[in-house]
């Protein structure tokens, strides 16, 4: 997903309803792969009330887990152990449970009807990445007008010496 088409703009305060796990779900990393490169990992799933609109919605890790798989809320990042996983995504079930109020990211149009626990590309970070390449040309151009500069005071040096003899 491109941070352009992330419509999760606003922040609100979340209240968790449910925290449950569903069943195992298949993560294909190839599509129509074989079975070595598909995982099974349990699928978390939350709902919460996003305060300010009272409205009963499906909460997503980041913006890349609504891509991957809209029915889970939380993908784990390693795959490999499936007792660690389960392990892992319990531990984050019961974190949900135990700190029920949060700040969500939500769309104020209502397009999307979910919302985030964290942005990925949040709107300062497409500022640095269109600062930094802007600081560089700048830094480059001034560079190259230095070295012009000081070709300009050689050669006035040069003829002001030419003069002088």
């Amino acid at each position: 997903m491109l941070p352009l088409k992330n419509v999760w703009a606003d922040e609100g305060e979340c209240n968790v309803v449910t925290a449950n796990i569903k069943e195992k779900v298949h993560c294909s990393f190839i599509e129509g792969s074989e079975d070595k490169n598909i995982f099974h990992y349990p699928c978390l799933e939350i709902y919460v009330n996003l305060t300010h609109l009272g409205q009963l919605v499906m909460l997503y890790h980041t913006e890349i887990t609504v891509d991957r798989n809209p029915k889970c809320s939380y993908i784990p990042p390693d795959m490999e152990n499936y007792k660690k996983v389960q392990q892992h995504v319990e531990m984050i079930r019961d974190n949900f449970r135990k700190h029920q109020r949060f700040l969500c990211h939500y769309d104020p149009s209502r397009k999307e009807k979910s919302v985030l626990f964290k942005r990925l590309y949040p709107p300062e970070g497409l500022l640095i990445a269109f600062a930094w390449p802007t600081v560089l040309l700048i830094g480059g151009i001034l560079i190259v007008i230095l070295v012009k500069l000081s070709q300009y005071l050689a050669l006035v040096s040069a003829k002001q010496r030419r003069t002088l003899i």
